[in-house]
C-alpha cells in the first residue's frame, strides 16, 4: 500500500502550523509578535559561553550518544532528585530529545498502536494532535473551559473506554496557563491506575508557575512506572532554538520510546547538551529569579491588555495569556488576529485552532508575554487603538 494517502489521510486538516502562518504575518508587517513563545533574549550569558567551550573543545561537534551525552543525564537526573525527590537511573531511565515535540512524536509512536485514544486537554498544543495523528490512534479531548480553565474529572472517567491507552497531560498548560493542583492529580492519577492507562506528560513550562507549585505526576502513587515526563531547555533557560529536551521514565518505557526516536532524528546537539548539563546546576537563585521576572512580565502585559478593553483569564503559569474578544463585539478570534496586525501593529494566535470543537474557543486569544518590557509595553499601548 501506498504509505502517502495513509498519512495524508491521518493528517487531514492539520495543514501549516498556526504559529508558521502568524510569525510570517508578523515579518510582513512588521508588527509586534506576541505570539509564538520564544523570548526576545537569550538566556544565561554563562551557559552561552559553555556551548562556545564544548564547540572549540570537540565536544559534541560529531555525533552524541544515542541516548545524550552522559554529562546531561547525569545533569537531568540530578535535577529530577533536586527540585522533585526523584531517582531516575541517567544510564536506563532517561533520554535525550530534540526539544519536547520529538519527545512528544517519539512517545506517541512508541507507546501508541493504530485504533488507541488518548485523552488530552483540550485546547492543546498543536503537535499533539500531529503525532497522535500519525501513530494512528485517535485523540479524544477534555475540554478546559473558561473562566477557570479547570479539568472536569468527572467528564475524565466518563471519556474512558476500553480503547483508551493513554491520558496526555499538560500542566503548566498551554495555552491556558492553568496548573493542576494536587488535589486534580491525584485524582488522574488514580483514575490511570484503576483502567492501568499510560500517563505522558509534558512539564516544558515546570519552573514557570506563579501560582501553587509544579509536582510532577511520576511523584504519584502508583505513576512512576506508567508516567513518561518530558520536559526542554528551551523555556527554562530561554534558548529555544538549541532544541535539547528530555524524557525521563522506567527503563522499559524509556526503551520503547528511545525505539522510535532513534528513527526521528537519531541525534542532535552535540555541543548545546553540554551547556544545559551545566545550565540544570545553576544554583536556586537562577530559577527563582527568572520565574519572578516572567510573573512581572505576565502582570504587565496582563495590565495592558485589561486596559486595551479585553477580557484577561489570569494564567497560572507558562508564557501565555489567554484573553476573550467579547468586548470589543467581536466573536470570530481567527478573523480577528488575522487583521490585528493591519490594525494596531500587534500579532498574537487564536485559542480556537487548539480546539477539536473551534467554536469553544472561538472568542479567544492568545498573547505572549516572554518579551522585553518595552515590546510589552509598546504592545499594549497599540492595543488601545481598539477601544479608540
Amino acid at each position: 500500500m501506498n504509505a502517502r494517502p495513509l498519512l495524508n489521510r491521518r493528517l487531514d486538516g492539520l495543514g501549516t502550523t498556526i504559529f508558521a502562518e502568524m510569525s510570517a504575518l508578523a515579518a510582513a508587517t512588521g508588527a509586534i509578535n506576541l505570539g509564538q513563545g520564544f523570548p526576545d533574549a537569550d538566556g544565561p550569558e554563562e551557559i552561552r559561553e559553555a556551548a562556545v567551550r564544548a564547540l572549540r573543545e570537540g565536544k559534541g561537534n560529531q555525533y552524541p550518544p544515542g541516548p545524550g551525552v552522559p554529562e546531561l543525564r547525569t545533569a537531568i537526573s540530578e535535577h529530577q532528585q533536586r527540585f522533585y525527590g526523584l531517582s531516575f537511573d541517567p544510564d536506563t531511565e532517561i533520554l535525550v530529545t530534540t526539544g519536547a515535540t520529538e519527545a512528544i512524536a517519539a512517545a506517541m509512536l512508541a507507546l501508541l498502536e493504530p485504533g488507541d485514544e488518548v485523552i488530552a486537554f483540550e485546547p492543546f498544543y498543536d503537535s499533539y494532535a500531529a503525532c497522535v495523528a500519525m501513530a494512528g490512534a485517535k485523540r479524544v479531548p477534555l475540554t478546559l473551559r473558561a473562566p477557570s480553565f479547570r479539568p472536569d474529572l468527572d467528564e475524565l472517567r466518563a471519556r474512558i473506554t476500553p480503547r483508551t491507552r493513554l491520558l496526555l497531560i499538560n500542566t503548566p498548560h498551554n495555552p491556558t496557563g492553568t496548573v493542576l493542583t494536587a488535589e486534580e492529580q491525584s485524582a488522574i492519577a488514580a483514575l490511570a491506575v484503576e483502567h492501568d492507562l499510560l500517563v505522558v506528560t509534558d512539564e516544558v513550562y515546570e519552573h514557570l508557575v506563579y501560582e501553587g507549585a509544579h509536582r510532577p505526576m511520576a511523584a504519584l502513587p502508583g505513576m512512576r512506572e506508567r508516567t513518561v515526563t518530558i520536559s526542554s531547555a528551551g523555556k527554562t533557560f530561554s534558548f529555544t532554538g538549541w532544541k535539547v529536551g528530555w524524557v525521563t521514565a522506567s527503563a522499559p518505557l524509556v526503551s520503547a520510546v528511545r525505539t522510535a526516536k532513534q528513527y526521528l532524528t537519531y541525534v542532535s546537539g552535540g555541543p548545546f547538551q553540554y551547556a544545559v548539563a551545566e545550565a540544570l546546576r545553576l544554583p536556586d537563585s537562577y530559577f527563582d529569579g527568572f520565574r519572578a521576572d516572567l510573573r512581572r512580565k505576565r502582570d504587565l502585559l496582563g495590565g495592558g491588555l485589561r486596559a486595551a478593553g479585553f477580557e484577561v483569564y489570569q494564567p497560572q503559569g507558562t508564557y501565555f495569556i489567554t484573553t476573550d474578544i467579547a468586548p470589543f463585539g467581536e466573536q470570530d478570534a481567527y478573523a480577528f488576529c488575522r487583521t490585528l496586525p493591519e490594525r494596531c501593529g500587534v500579532v498574537a494566535i487564536p485559542s480556537s485552532v487548539f480546539y477539536d470543537a473551534p467554536d469553544i474557543g472561538r472568542g479567544q486569544v492568545r498573547f505572549a508575554f516572554c518579551k522585553a518590557d518595552e515590546i510589552l509595553e509598546e504592545a499594549a499601548s497599540r492595543l488601545r487603538v481598539l477601544t479608540s
